[in-house]
């Protein structure tokens, strides 16, 4: 009995907090069948309560302790500020007019004869100022649907090349959500995980535009594309963001540069008062980012207590027992993130449950921190571009009123996004990252 209890409270049944947390989301797809029925706060606070409950460690004062303990650690409290100000950053930005101001300085500046390459290089570009993929579907779905009245494009194709280019900004950006949980979690500097990733991703890039060049010559001269006056100086806190973090300058300080360069330029040009900025900053903290730091810290203290009770050590061990080499390392991360994206239908929440235990895996093996990153931030886009229960489509179907399922085919990026990941993991790719 004694051994029995033993092994029931150190191993496999430690991961019990993470099965009610898939099993939460696998019933409210059967009963409901669509995941966003089931908050992922929600989630987590039942999860986390399990966790608590069934944990060894004594009186239950003790086990609540050192669940705050794993909540207050020093990479959680790090990634919470730095939503808090993205947050910040974000909604003012949105008050003052920027995210406009850059749709239609995109639309401007590109060539009308090349519209699909065009629209793909404008939503790349707003999504790595904005740092949010379905930001950028929401400003740019609607300029899609005019674009395909006006041309006679397909809607569901015009649709994939948002929705592409707004998953190259959502994997790449500085300020992207997935970029802060991958790097935080991995141990390693934004700009460090930015420069591999960026070797894996380019490629795909040139590809794709070269699709869409190629598909777009036929339509050359038909594209009508009306645009609106820019508003240039609008445009500034997105600009000074990118070239700050390209920079190498420091995530806080790029992100406080953004909140007092957007708060500025809004009270110049009268796109809000000294409340309204203040309003607009709240807003963007606590609606847009409020969810995502509560469940940071849940699943802190969740997988601490997880940890305590040799949850994490027995995954590993069962995930990594038949692994002989990095490459087989590299795989079962990637394949850990997307199983969880698959479940989950958000790359965010796949990437806090998951980037623990890719850390662990990564330290076991010597693989490089930088390299991991990227790969959970990628193959999280992957998925997450691609699946039909998936915001990002769901918010480019409903927009357009079309079938999230009649996008998928027109997913070039996603998909060539995770052959080149995959790629990446089985030719050693880039090489100066394998230590």
């Amino acid at each position: 009995m004694n051994r029995y209890n033993k092994w029931y409270r150190s191993k496999g049944w430690a991961l019990m907090p993470l099965a009610v947390f898939f099993l939460l989301y696998a019933l409210t797809f059967i009963f409901t069948g669509d995941l966003y029925q089931m908050p992922v706060s929600v989630a987590f606070m039942t999860a986390s309560l399990v966790a608590v409950l069934y944990s060894k460690g004594g009186k239950l004062s003790n086990r609540i302790t050192q669940f705050c303990r794993g909540a207050a650690n020093e990479t959680i409290m790090l990634m919470v500020v730095i939503f808090i100000l993205a947050g910040a950053f974000a909604g003012t930005a949105k008050a003052m007019g920027a995210v406009d101001a850059t749709v239609d300085m995109m639309l401007y500046l590109l060539p009308e004869k090349t519209i699909l390459a065009s629209m793909f290089i404008a939503g790349c570009f707003i999504s790595m100022s904005m740092g949010t993929s379905t930001g950028t579907i929401a400003a740019l779905a609607p300029i899609a649907v005019g674009v395909s009245s006006q041309t006679g494009i397909d809607l569901p194709m015009m649709l994939g090349v948002v929705v592409g280019g707004a998953m190259f900004g959502d994997n790449l950006s500085y300020i992207s959500d997935t970029t802060i949980v991958a790097t935080r979690t991995q141990g390693c500097k934004m700009q460090d995980k930015f420069k591999v990733n960026i070797r894996i991703v380019l490629p795909v890039v040139l590809i794709v535009l070269g699709i869409y060049i190629y598909q777009g010559m036929e339509l050359a001269g038909t594209a009508t594309v009306a645009v609106n006056e820019v508003e240039w100086l609008k445009v500034l806190p997105y600009l000074a963001v990118l070239v700050a973090a390209l920079a190498g300058m420091n995530v806080m300080a790029v992100l406080a540069l953004g909140i007092i360069l957007s708060g500025i330029i809004g009270l110049v040009t009268g796109g809000f008062g000294v409340w309204d900025w203040t309003a607009a900053m709240s807003k963007g903290i606590v609606v847009d980012m409020g969810e995502l730091i509560i469940v940071s810290l849940m699943a802190g203290g969740m997988f601490e207590l997880i940890r305590f009770n040799g949850g994490i050590d027995w995954l590993i061990e069962k995930m990594t027992r038949n692994i002989k080499s990095k490459r087989s390392a590299e795989f079962s991360i990637a394949g850990l993130v997307s199983f969880t994206n698959l479940c989950t239908a958000n790359n965010t929440i796949a990437l806090i449950i998951s980037g623990p235990i890719a850390k662990n895996i990564s330290d076991k093996f010597g693989l490089d921190g930088r390299k991991i990153a990227s790969l959970l931030d990628t193959f999280s886009c992957f998925v997450q571009g691609l699946i039909p229960y998936g915001a990002q489509l769901l918010i480019a179907a409903g927009l357009a009123k079309v079938n999230p399922i009649e996008i998928i085919p027109y997913l070039y990026y996603p998909f060539l996004l995770g052959i080149a990941a995959t790629a990446a993991i089985i030719f050693r790719y880039p090489r100066k990252y394998h230590r």
